[in-house]
Protein backbone atom coordinates (compact mmCIF):
# COMPACT_ATOMS: atom_id res chain seq x y z
CA UNK A 1 0.00 0.00 0.00
CA UNK A 2 1.39 3.26 -1.21
CA UNK A 3 1.83 5.72 2.05
CA UNK A 4 1.33 9.29 1.22
CA UNK A 5 3.90 11.68 2.77
CA UNK A 6 1.49 14.80 4.49
CA UNK A 7 4.13 16.89 3.60
CA UNK A 8 4.36 16.71 -0.18
CA UNK A 9 2.62 18.90 -1.84
CA UNK A 10 2.00 20.19 -5.43
CA UNK A 11 5.17 22.59 -7.10
CA UNK A 12 5.25 25.47 -6.24
CA UNK A 13 4.68 28.86 -8.27
CA UNK A 14 8.22 29.58 -8.19
CA UNK A 15 9.12 26.19 -9.18
CA UNK A 16 6.41 26.17 -12.49
CA UNK A 17 8.11 29.38 -13.36
CA UNK A 18 11.62 28.10 -13.39
CA UNK A 19 10.67 25.09 -15.33
CA UNK A 20 8.45 27.31 -17.98
CA UNK A 21 11.57 29.39 -18.26
CA UNK A 22 14.05 26.60 -19.09
CA UNK A 23 11.03 25.28 -21.98
CA UNK A 24 11.59 28.75 -23.03
CA UNK A 25 15.29 28.94 -23.18
CA UNK A 26 15.33 25.88 -24.91
CA UNK A 27 13.32 27.08 -27.34
CA UNK A 28 15.02 30.27 -28.09
CA UNK A 29 18.29 28.36 -28.38
CA UNK A 30 16.60 26.08 -31.39
CA UNK A 31 15.18 28.52 -32.97
CA UNK A 32 18.05 31.58 -32.77
CA UNK A 33 20.65 29.12 -33.31
CA UNK A 34 23.29 30.12 -35.81
CA UNK A 35 22.03 26.80 -38.05
CA UNK A 36 18.75 28.31 -38.00
CA UNK A 37 19.97 31.46 -38.58
CA UNK A 38 22.03 30.68 -41.73
CA UNK A 39 19.62 27.95 -43.12
CA UNK A 40 17.01 31.07 -43.25
CA UNK A 41 19.71 33.67 -44.59
CA UNK A 42 20.32 31.59 -46.90
CA UNK A 43 16.91 30.57 -48.23
CA UNK A 44 15.99 33.92 -48.76
CA UNK A 45 18.73 34.44 -51.01
CA UNK A 46 17.61 31.82 -53.15
CA UNK A 47 14.08 33.13 -52.90
CA UNK A 48 15.41 36.48 -53.85
CA UNK A 49 17.24 34.99 -57.15
CA UNK A 50 13.72 33.37 -58.11
CA UNK A 51 12.27 36.69 -57.89
CA UNK A 52 14.57 38.14 -59.83
CA UNK A 53 13.94 35.80 -62.90
CA UNK A 54 10.12 35.93 -62.60
CA UNK A 55 9.95 39.67 -62.61
CA UNK A 56 12.32 40.27 -65.65
CA UNK A 57 10.48 37.23 -67.24
CA UNK A 58 7.11 39.27 -66.44
CA UNK A 59 8.44 42.64 -67.40
CA UNK A 60 9.77 40.92 -71.15
CA UNK A 61 6.37 39.48 -71.68
CA UNK A 62 4.16 43.01 -69.92
CA UNK A 63 5.94 45.37 -71.74
CA UNK A 64 7.82 43.61 -74.89
CA UNK A 65 5.21 41.06 -74.96
CA UNK A 66 8.66 38.73 -75.35
CA UNK A 67 7.61 34.91 -74.19
CA UNK A 68 10.68 32.41 -74.15
CA UNK A 69 10.87 30.98 -71.25
CA UNK A 70 13.34 28.31 -73.30
CA UNK A 71 15.39 30.73 -74.49
CA UNK A 72 15.94 32.38 -71.59
CA UNK A 73 16.72 28.34 -69.72
CA UNK A 74 19.22 28.06 -72.49
CA UNK A 75 21.23 30.74 -71.87
CA UNK A 76 21.71 29.56 -68.39
CA UNK A 77 22.79 26.28 -68.88
CA UNK A 78 24.96 27.70 -71.75
CA UNK A 79 26.68 29.06 -68.37
CA UNK A 80 26.65 26.07 -66.59
CA UNK A 81 28.63 24.63 -69.03
CA UNK A 82 30.98 26.87 -69.97
CA UNK A 83 32.09 27.06 -66.06
CA UNK A 84 31.28 23.88 -64.70
CA UNK A 85 31.97 21.47 -67.31
CA UNK A 86 34.73 22.77 -68.17
CA UNK A 87 36.13 22.69 -64.75
CA UNK A 88 35.11 19.02 -64.93
CA UNK A 89 37.11 18.30 -68.42
CA UNK A 90 40.17 20.07 -66.58
CA UNK A 91 40.04 17.60 -63.75
CA UNK A 92 42.35 14.09 -63.43
CA UNK A 93 41.54 10.87 -62.02
CA UNK A 94 38.33 8.93 -60.90
CA UNK A 95 36.46 11.80 -60.65
CA UNK A 96 36.99 13.53 -64.48
CA UNK A 97 34.84 14.30 -67.53
CA UNK A 98 35.20 11.40 -69.15
CA UNK A 99 34.98 8.60 -66.26
CA UNK A 100 31.56 10.54 -65.18
CA UNK A 101 30.24 10.37 -68.68
CA UNK A 102 31.24 7.00 -69.20
CA UNK A 103 30.11 5.66 -66.19
CA UNK A 104 26.36 8.08 -65.25
CA UNK A 105 25.50 9.43 -68.89
CA UNK A 106 22.19 7.91 -68.27
CA UNK A 107 21.45 9.10 -65.15
CA UNK A 108 22.62 12.60 -65.85
CA UNK A 109 20.33 12.70 -69.39
CA UNK A 110 17.33 11.87 -67.19
CA UNK A 111 18.50 14.30 -64.75
CA UNK A 112 18.83 17.24 -67.61
CA UNK A 113 15.35 16.47 -69.01
CA UNK A 114 13.52 16.68 -65.29
CA UNK A 115 15.11 20.19 -64.42
CA UNK A 116 14.34 21.40 -68.23
CA UNK A 117 11.30 19.96 -68.71
CA UNK A 118 10.36 21.44 -64.91
CA UNK A 119 11.25 24.98 -66.05
CA UNK A 120 9.13 24.91 -68.75
CA UNK A 121 6.18 23.37 -67.51
CA UNK A 122 5.96 25.99 -64.67
CA UNK A 123 6.45 28.73 -66.87
CA UNK A 124 4.62 27.76 -69.74
CA UNK A 125 1.50 27.07 -67.30
CA UNK A 126 0.64 31.02 -67.06
CA UNK A 127 -0.15 30.74 -70.42
CA UNK A 128 -2.99 28.71 -69.84
CA UNK A 129 -4.15 28.11 -66.66
CA UNK A 130 -4.80 30.95 -63.34
CA UNK A 131 -1.63 32.25 -60.77
CA UNK A 132 -4.11 30.87 -58.13
CA UNK A 133 -3.90 27.54 -59.63
CA UNK A 134 -0.12 27.81 -59.90
CA UNK A 135 0.30 29.02 -57.03
CA UNK A 136 -1.60 26.11 -55.04
CA UNK A 137 -0.74 22.95 -57.54
CA UNK A 138 3.00 24.01 -57.08
CA UNK A 139 2.71 23.11 -53.65
CA UNK A 140 2.21 19.82 -54.34
CA UNK A 141 6.44 19.82 -55.29
CA UNK A 142 6.41 19.71 -51.11
CA UNK A 143 5.16 16.68 -50.45
CA UNK A 144 6.11 14.82 -53.40
CA UNK A 145 9.30 15.98 -52.61
CA UNK A 146 9.36 14.20 -48.67
CA UNK A 147 7.97 11.27 -50.20
CA UNK A 148 11.15 11.00 -52.49
CA UNK A 149 13.22 11.81 -49.56
CA UNK A 150 11.80 9.27 -47.74
CA UNK A 151 12.36 6.20 -50.36
CA UNK A 152 15.67 7.11 -52.01
CA UNK A 153 17.35 9.40 -49.41
CA UNK A 154 15.97 7.78 -46.63
CA UNK A 155 14.90 10.79 -44.88
CA UNK A 156 12.69 10.07 -41.45
CA UNK A 157 10.75 13.06 -40.27
CA UNK A 158 9.36 13.70 -37.16
CA UNK A 159 6.24 15.62 -36.05
CA UNK A 160 7.46 18.85 -36.18
CA UNK A 161 8.10 18.80 -39.62
CA UNK A 162 4.99 17.66 -40.48
CA UNK A 163 3.20 20.59 -38.82
CA UNK A 164 5.75 22.88 -40.00
CA UNK A 165 5.12 22.11 -43.60
CA UNK A 166 1.10 22.73 -42.74
CA UNK A 167 1.85 25.87 -40.97
CA UNK A 168 3.75 26.94 -44.41
CA UNK A 169 1.19 25.70 -47.07
CA UNK A 170 -1.23 27.39 -44.31
CA UNK A 171 0.97 30.56 -45.46
CA UNK A 172 0.62 29.85 -49.09
CA UNK A 173 -3.05 29.94 -48.90
CA UNK A 174 -3.45 33.16 -47.26
CA UNK A 175 -1.19 34.54 -50.00
CA UNK A 176 -3.70 32.99 -52.69
CA UNK A 177 -6.31 35.15 -50.94
CA UNK A 178 -4.58 38.28 -51.09
CA UNK A 179 -4.17 37.98 -54.28
CA UNK A 180 -7.63 37.30 -55.17
CA UNK A 181 -8.02 39.93 -52.82
CA UNK A 182 -6.15 42.63 -54.21
CA UNK A 183 -7.60 41.77 -57.97
CA UNK A 184 -4.23 39.74 -59.05
CA UNK A 185 -6.50 36.83 -60.07
CA UNK A 186 -8.06 38.24 -63.38
CA UNK A 187 -6.73 35.94 -65.65
CA UNK A 188 -8.44 32.68 -65.65
CA UNK A 189 -6.53 31.20 -68.43
CA UNK A 190 -7.45 30.18 -71.78
CA UNK A 191 -7.67 25.92 -71.05
CA UNK A 192 -7.14 26.23 -67.29
CA UNK A 193 -7.48 22.09 -67.30
CA UNK A 194 -4.20 21.92 -69.93
CA UNK A 195 -2.00 24.37 -67.55
CA UNK A 196 -3.25 22.84 -63.98
CA UNK A 197 -2.27 19.79 -65.76
CA UNK A 198 1.67 21.56 -66.65
CA UNK A 199 2.00 22.79 -63.27
CA UNK A 200 1.73 19.39 -61.80
CA UNK A 201 3.87 17.63 -64.10
CA UNK A 202 6.44 21.02 -62.89
CA UNK A 203 5.85 20.28 -59.50
CA UNK A 204 6.67 16.57 -59.77
CA UNK A 205 9.54 16.88 -61.90
CA UNK A 206 10.91 19.43 -59.63
CA UNK A 207 11.01 17.03 -56.80
CA UNK A 208 12.90 14.97 -59.19
CA UNK A 209 15.63 17.19 -59.81
CA UNK A 210 15.30 18.41 -55.77
CA UNK A 211 16.05 14.69 -54.99
CA UNK A 212 19.00 14.28 -57.34
CA UNK A 213 20.56 17.04 -56.33
CA UNK A 214 20.32 16.77 -52.80
CA UNK A 215 22.01 13.00 -53.14
CA UNK A 216 24.65 14.68 -55.39
CA UNK A 217 25.96 17.11 -53.69
CA UNK A 218 25.96 15.72 -50.49
CA UNK A 219 27.68 12.36 -51.54
CA UNK A 220 29.51 13.50 -54.46
CA UNK A 221 30.30 17.31 -55.78
CA UNK A 222 28.43 20.08 -56.12
CA UNK A 223 30.51 20.90 -59.45
CA UNK A 224 29.64 17.31 -60.89
CA UNK A 225 25.59 18.50 -60.67
CA UNK A 226 25.98 21.77 -62.17
CA UNK A 227 28.55 20.78 -64.84
CA UNK A 228 26.77 17.46 -65.86
CA UNK A 229 23.30 19.72 -65.75
CA UNK A 230 24.96 22.30 -67.77
CA UNK A 231 25.98 19.98 -70.34
CA UNK A 232 23.00 17.90 -70.62
CA UNK A 233 20.21 20.90 -70.01
CA UNK A 234 22.43 22.93 -72.93
CA UNK A 235 21.62 20.15 -75.71
CA UNK A 236 17.93 19.21 -74.32
CA UNK A 237 16.95 23.22 -74.04
CA UNK A 238 19.01 24.13 -77.03
CA UNK A 239 17.00 21.59 -79.16
CA UNK A 240 13.61 21.96 -78.04
CA UNK A 241 14.00 26.20 -78.01
CA UNK A 242 14.47 24.98 -81.97
CA UNK A 243 11.11 23.14 -82.26
CA UNK A 244 9.03 25.27 -80.16
CA UNK A 245 9.90 28.52 -80.05
CA UNK A 246 11.86 29.28 -83.48
CA UNK A 247 9.21 31.82 -84.10
CA UNK A 248 9.09 33.60 -81.16
CA UNK A 249 12.48 34.18 -81.26
CA UNK A 250 12.55 35.44 -84.54
CA UNK A 251 9.61 38.19 -84.07
CA UNK A 252 11.76 39.54 -80.88
CA UNK A 253 12.46 43.03 -82.39
CA UNK A 254 16.28 43.13 -80.22
CA UNK A 255 17.23 46.62 -78.58
CA UNK A 256 19.59 47.53 -75.68
CA UNK A 257 16.59 47.38 -72.78
CA UNK A 258 15.70 43.71 -74.32
CA UNK A 259 18.97 42.43 -73.97
CA UNK A 260 19.62 43.63 -70.55
CA UNK A 261 16.07 42.32 -69.26
CA UNK A 262 18.08 38.80 -71.26
CA UNK A 263 21.20 39.61 -69.51
CA UNK A 264 19.23 40.16 -65.53
CA UNK A 265 17.39 37.15 -66.12
CA UNK A 266 20.48 35.08 -67.23
CA UNK A 267 22.62 36.05 -64.40
CA UNK A 268 19.47 35.71 -61.41
CA UNK A 269 19.28 32.28 -62.66
CA UNK A 270 22.94 31.54 -62.83
CA UNK A 271 22.94 32.70 -59.30
CA UNK A 272 20.09 30.59 -58.68
CA UNK A 273 22.15 27.27 -59.92
CA UNK A 274 25.10 28.31 -58.24
CA UNK A 275 23.51 28.61 -54.65
CA UNK A 276 21.10 26.01 -54.61
CA UNK A 277 23.28 23.45 -53.83
CA UNK A 278 25.13 24.85 -51.43
CA UNK A 279 21.74 25.36 -49.15
CA UNK A 280 20.91 22.32 -49.98
CA UNK A 281 24.34 20.77 -48.90
CA UNK A 282 24.06 22.70 -45.81
CA UNK A 283 20.04 21.65 -44.94
CA UNK A 284 17.99 20.08 -47.50
CA UNK A 285 16.09 19.75 -50.44
CA UNK A 286 12.54 19.78 -48.48
CA UNK A 287 13.22 23.14 -46.16
CA UNK A 288 15.02 24.94 -49.33
CA UNK A 289 11.44 24.66 -50.81
CA UNK A 290 9.83 25.65 -48.00
CA UNK A 291 12.08 28.97 -47.58
CA UNK A 292 11.37 30.10 -51.37
CA UNK A 293 7.66 29.74 -50.85
CA UNK A 294 8.31 33.68 -49.96
CA UNK A 295 9.52 34.23 -53.46
CA UNK A 296 6.35 35.36 -54.59
CA UNK A 297 5.97 37.75 -52.01
CA UNK A 298 9.28 39.54 -52.96
CA UNK A 299 7.85 39.54 -56.79
CA UNK A 300 4.70 41.32 -55.15
CA UNK A 301 6.72 44.22 -53.90
CA UNK A 302 8.29 44.37 -57.28
CA UNK A 303 5.11 44.28 -59.13
CA UNK A 304 3.96 46.84 -57.10
CA UNK A 305 5.78 49.55 -58.74
CA UNK A 306 6.52 47.64 -62.22
CA UNK A 307 3.07 46.35 -62.69
CA UNK A 308 0.64 48.16 -60.51
CA UNK A 309 -0.31 45.37 -58.52
CA UNK A 310 -2.52 46.60 -55.35
CA UNK A 311 -1.08 45.76 -51.80
CA UNK A 312 -3.03 44.04 -49.08
CA UNK A 313 -2.54 43.03 -45.28
CA UNK A 314 -3.04 39.53 -45.87
CA UNK A 315 0.76 39.65 -47.83
CA UNK A 316 2.18 40.72 -44.26
CA UNK A 317 0.39 37.45 -42.64
CA UNK A 318 1.07 35.13 -45.25
CA UNK A 319 5.10 36.35 -45.59
CA UNK A 320 5.03 35.99 -41.02
CA UNK A 321 3.24 32.38 -41.62
CA UNK A 322 5.52 31.03 -43.94
CA UNK A 323 8.93 32.06 -42.29
CA UNK A 324 7.54 30.26 -39.09
CA UNK A 325 6.55 27.53 -40.53
CA UNK A 326 9.91 27.56 -42.36
CA UNK A 327 11.96 28.71 -39.01
CA UNK A 328 10.00 25.40 -37.39
CA UNK A 329 11.09 23.17 -39.99
CA UNK A 330 14.46 24.57 -39.71
CA UNK A 331 14.60 24.25 -35.65
CA UNK A 332 14.92 20.37 -35.66
CA UNK A 333 17.10 18.46 -38.24
CA UNK A 334 15.24 15.42 -39.81
CA UNK A 335 17.80 12.46 -39.61
CA UNK A 336 18.66 9.13 -41.82
CA UNK A 337 17.93 5.32 -41.28
CA UNK A 338 21.59 4.29 -40.79
CA UNK A 339 22.76 0.80 -41.13
CA UNK A 340 24.83 0.53 -38.10
CA UNK A 341 23.06 -2.61 -35.63
CA UNK A 342 20.70 -1.13 -33.65
CA UNK A 343 21.99 -1.61 -29.29
CA UNK A 344 19.77 -4.20 -27.04
CA UNK A 345 17.97 -1.32 -25.38
CA UNK A 346 14.25 -0.65 -25.59
CA UNK A 347 13.56 1.95 -28.29
CA UNK A 348 15.17 3.65 -31.25
CA UNK A 349 18.95 3.42 -30.63
CA UNK A 350 20.11 6.85 -31.18
CA UNK A 351 23.46 5.89 -32.36
CA UNK A 352 21.17 4.00 -35.55
CA UNK A 353 20.36 7.57 -37.13
CA UNK A 354 22.07 10.61 -38.28
CA UNK A 355 21.37 13.61 -38.97
CA UNK A 356 20.49 14.60 -42.81
CA UNK A 357 20.23 18.46 -42.58
CA UNK A 358 24.40 18.21 -42.48
CA UNK A 359 27.29 16.57 -43.31
CA UNK A 360 28.51 14.70 -40.38
CA UNK A 361 32.08 13.64 -41.58
CA UNK A 362 33.93 16.66 -40.95
CA UNK A 363 33.73 18.67 -37.26
CA UNK A 364 33.16 21.95 -39.82
CA UNK A 365 29.92 20.93 -40.38
CA UNK A 366 29.04 19.87 -37.29
CA UNK A 367 29.01 23.42 -35.69
CA UNK A 368 26.03 24.54 -37.28
CA UNK A 369 24.12 21.73 -35.92
CA UNK A 370 21.97 23.06 -32.65
CA UNK A 371 23.49 22.21 -29.39
CA UNK A 372 20.16 19.63 -28.68
CA UNK A 373 20.15 17.59 -32.26
CA UNK A 374 24.30 17.31 -31.54
CA UNK A 375 23.44 15.45 -28.34
CA UNK A 376 20.93 13.42 -29.19
CA UNK A 377 22.83 11.95 -32.24
CA UNK A 378 25.96 11.54 -29.75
Amino acid sequence: MEVIDPNESSPSPALRSRSLAGILVKIRKKVCSRYVLKTVVLGQMVSLFICGTAVTSQYLAYAYKVNTPMLQSFINYCLLFLVYTVVLALRTGEDNFLHILKKKWWKYIFLGLADVEANYAIVKAYQYTSLTSVQLLDCVGIPVLMALSWFILHSRYRVIHFVAVAVCLSGVGAMVGADILSGREHNNGSNMLFGDILVLVGAFLYAISNVCEEYIVKNLSREEFLGMVGLFGTFISGLQLIIVEYSDIASIRWDWKIALLFVAFALCMFGLYNLMPIVIKVTSATSVNLGILTADLYSLLFGLFLFGYKFSVLYILSFTVIMVGFILYCSTPTYTADILPQSDSAGIDNSGLKVEENDLETPRVLRYIPEESVADVK
